[in-house]
């Protein structure tokens, strides 16, 4: 107790240049005491009352910082101190504050980047979207797809907990706001491919987001024609207590009241999140993640006309709504995250979560069309009109789909630093689903006075010669309610290590994983699968005079089946779906070079994927539709590169490119492409701001995919239909200034309230390309042709926005 009483206690998050914390770092007093910050920066340091202690901050690639104290008898005092960057140390040492990205081969953004490249999307679909690999064809959808992957197949972690997205939701304007609140975020990694064991059993990517740790009281806040975003920031005295908190609004009438189909549109998106953090002890500190998401979007079509064809042959729908859709989406998320630090080598962590989500989509919707020749006579009142109908029908469209889904999680994870080149990791997680799902729906199509039956019905039609007594059916029609539960056990061991190989430096990490699933339910046989995936990643550094970095990741990739990869297109849940296989191997090459006496970087990635128990399935809009069969083959194989650097003093820009080819063979077929077989893309993400007037600041963000499958109508053979939409191409532009800037000092007392302000305008969509998603299909009965008519996206869209920090 007396040496107890005699000590002083400091404590506090040491940071970097850009407020984001510092693990590793090693703090010591002259008197002996020492530590050594945590994962999150963290640090507690008990020293002698009375006396002038000097403590040395030191970590390997910042400035040593060294500060002097003073303290009485049992007094705790706050430093939070900020360590610079040492050009020159880290210029010599080959081990840099970016090294482990290099390592494993991931994609950093900065969250200011984030925060001010905004866009069509309300979050970081807007950065994805420019980088090589990466598939975003519709600006109003948060899905992506990845290196011929779909949406289903990519993880999202926030702090090392998994997030889910919503499940019935079949186009980007039902969507509204992606999990990830960007106002809250510390940090963002992306692979595109060939992650490690630590990470899901997923065949595509992981995005790896990390909220921060608050070190000060803030408020930031986002004000657009889209809505709008306002988050807060504090820290207790003691540093025991931190938390951050987001709320959202998201309306995109500005943007659908744009579309060809008119009619009255309510899409209404919100969401409130948090992460707090309280630190009972140096070793011991408790985390939640709580997200509430509700999305709500009614509409009441009333017309459409689309012309398409050629000038020679110009062709036109027009079609005449009655009806409305109804669709809601609440979800639930909560999770706790309680990390132990044992030692300064030991960390272990526990992790429990719950995601609940109640979705409704509900529409009945009757449209009569007809696909006439348009006039193209310049002069003529009726210009662009529909003169001659070659055909006339209509189509009535229901659905009462309810779903109500619950996953529990609960994890343990641990790492421990055998040394300070190696370190091992494991985990083991239980996962439970439970999932309610109620399908209906049916479409009954007219062509010219008559019902159009489904190709598969049996009985036959000899009319005019005999008359037709069989049952109207209609053209499609699904009922079904499925009570599943699926059982989960996963877990993985990996080991890594930094080492030398000569002169050169030797990265490399090795590791496996197991994952055995159940599913059973009503009315459904029982089945139980076990699945293991290695998987390895090497990178080697040479000693040249050239900064290049080579590595090769892969292994066998699982993706067990999820709920909807079970369910097949008649709505049937079929237990025993094979988890999809995938052997993936990795090539890359980073460069890092000085141009203009500014940092530059290319990477180059060369990846190949061999697929099998391939679950093929069908892409309308952002609606995934399985066979829930393992009756397919698959390969895709391509180029990435991304030059990045500082074009313009200051700020960050790049250029990437993307070659993909991805095919499946279908029961023995032949291969065909698959529906995300993009072949070429191209983006680019450029900053700029006015030399003489550097608060005056520019973002370009440009985007072209050539045209991936269009789809095939209901029932058909999709080797029959294997033309593309066509090539996607988009420029979004943004101009702000910056009123108050924190790196300046203002006279005028109003802006002495704000730490940050900046108001501007954007342009959606700036040369008003018309981009499609999907194609509606349309029989003409005399000719017995169908005529895919494009699905247009937005045009030219105006907004404003303010942007304000405290």
């Amino acid at each position: 107790m007396l040496s107890f009483a005699q000590t002083a206690t400091i404590r506090g998050v040491i940071l970097d240049e850009a407020n984001n914390p510092i693990s590793g770092v090693n703090v010591k007093a002259n008197t002996g005491e020492g530590t050594a910050s945590n994962e999150n920066g963290f640090y507690e340091l008990k020293i002698p009352f009375g006396q002038e202690i000097t403590i040395e901050f030191t970590h390997l690639s910042h400035e040593r910082l060294v500060a002097k104290f003073s303290l009485k008898n049992g007094q705790g005092i706050e430093f939070n101190p900020v360590l610079k960057i040492d050009v020159e140390q880290i210029a010599a040492v080959v081990i840099s504050t970016n090294t482990r990205q290099r390592v494993d081969g991931v994609v950093s953004v900065a969250p200011r980047t984030l925060r001010t490249i905004k866009g069509a999307q309300p979050g970081l679909e807007n950065i994805l979207k420019t980088l090589p690999g990466v598939n975003i064809s519709n600006e109003l959808s948060t899905q992506y797809s990845v290196r011929g992957g779909n949406f289903d197949e990519n993880l999202v972690y926030v702090n090392e907990i998994e997030v889910y997205r919503p499940f019935l939701i079949r186009s980007g304007n039902q969507e509204g706001l992606s999990f990830v609140n960007t106002d809250l975020v510390q940090n963002v990694e992306f692979s595109a491919g060939g992650f490690q064991a630590k990470f899901g059993d997923k065949l595509s990517s992981v995005l790896d987001i990390t909220y921060r740790n608050p070190v000060d009281f803030g408020i930031m806040t986002d004000l657009s024609l889209l809505g709008g975003s306002i988050a807060a920031e504090t820290i207790s005295k003691d540093g025991k207590f931190s938390g951050i908190a987001g709320v959202r609004y998201r309306d995109n009438s500005l943007i659908l009241n744009n579309l060809e189909t008119e009619g009255n549109v309510e899409p209404v998106f919100a969401d409130a999140q948090t992460y707090l953090t309280y630190r009972f002890s140096s070793k011991f500190h408790l985390n939640f993640l709580g997200n509430i998401s509700f999305n709500k979007y009614n509409f009441e079509p009333e017309n459409r006309q689309t012309n398409f064809g050629t000038l020679q042959e110009p062709v036109a729908l027009l079609v005449f709504y009655d009806g409305q859709e109804k669709d809601q989406y609440q979800t639930y998320f909560g999770a706790f995250k309680a990390n132990y630090f044992v030692n300064e080598d030991l960390t272990l962590k526990f992790i429990g979560s719950t995601y609940h989500t109640l979705e409704q989509e509900y529409f009945d919707i009757f449209a009569q069309y007809r696909l006439g020749e348009v006039n193209t006579n310049i002069g003529d009142d009726d210009l662009g009109e529909v003169e001659f109908s070659e055909g006339i029908g209509s189509q009535l469209t229901h659905a009462r789909n309810d779903l109500d889904a619950l996953i529990i999680n609960t994890e343990h994870r641990g790492d421990y630093k055998i040394d300070e080149e190696t370190t091992v990791e494991w985990s083991v997680k239980y996962t439970h689903e439970d999932i309610r799902d109620r399908l209906v729906e049916y479409e009954v199509i007219d062509s010219a006075g008559f019902s159009i039956r489904p190709p598969n019905f049996s009985e036959p039609n000899l009319q005019p010669y005999e008359p037709f007594s069989g049952p109207l059916t209609a053209f499609e029609n699904i009922r079904a309610l499925n009570k599943v539960k699926i059982n989960r056990l996963q877990a993985f061991g990996q080991y890594s290590k930094r080492t030398t190989w000569g002169n050169s430096d030797v990265f490399y990490n090795v590791g496996v994983r197991a994952h055995n699933w159940s599913v059973s339910g009503d009315n459904i046989n029982s089945s139980t699968q076990t699945v293991f995936s290695p998987r390895a990643q090497f990178a080697i550094k040479p000693d040249w005079d050239k900064d290049m970095l080579f590595r090769v990741a892969g292994g066998l990739y699982y993706q067990p089946p999820f709920y909807r990869e079970l369910r097949d297109s008649s709505g049937v849940v079929q237990p025993d779906v094979k988890a999809q296989k995938s052997f993936h191997i990795v090539l890359g090459n980073e460069y890092s070079f000085q141009l203009w006496d500014r940092p530059f970087k290319l990477v180059t990635e060369a990846y190949y994927k061999n697929l099998s128990d391939v679950n093929p399935y069908t892409l309308e809009n952002v609606r995934i539709r399985y066979r829930a069969t393992n009756n397919a083959e698959a390969y895709a194989y391509g180029l990435d590169m991304r030059l990045n650097g500082e074009f313009v003093p200051g700020t960050e820009s790049w250029f990437s490119f993307g070659y993909l080819k991805t095919e499946e063979n279908i029961d023995n077929r032949g291969f065909i492409a698959r529906p995300t077989d993009q072949r070429l893309k191209f983006g680019a993400l450029f900053q700029d701001y006015v030399p003489n007037m550097p608060a005056l600041k520019m973002y370009l963000n440009l985007v072209y995919n050539t045209g991936v499958p269009g789809g095939s109508p209901s029932y058909a053979d999709p080797y029959d239909f294997q033309i593309r939409l066509r090539d996607y191409r988009r420029a979004d532009l943004g101009i702000s200034y910056e009123l108050v800037n924190p790196e300046n000092t203002y006279n005028a007392k109003w802006k002495k309230a704000f730490k940050e302000l900046s108001f501007g305008f954007e342009i959606y969509n700036m040369f008003n390309n018309q981009n499609t998603i999907t194609n509606t299909w349309v029989r003409d009965v005399y000719t017995k042709r169908q005529f895919a008519i494009p699905n247009f996206l937005t045009p030219r869209i105006f907004n404003l926005r303010l942007s304000a920090r405290f």
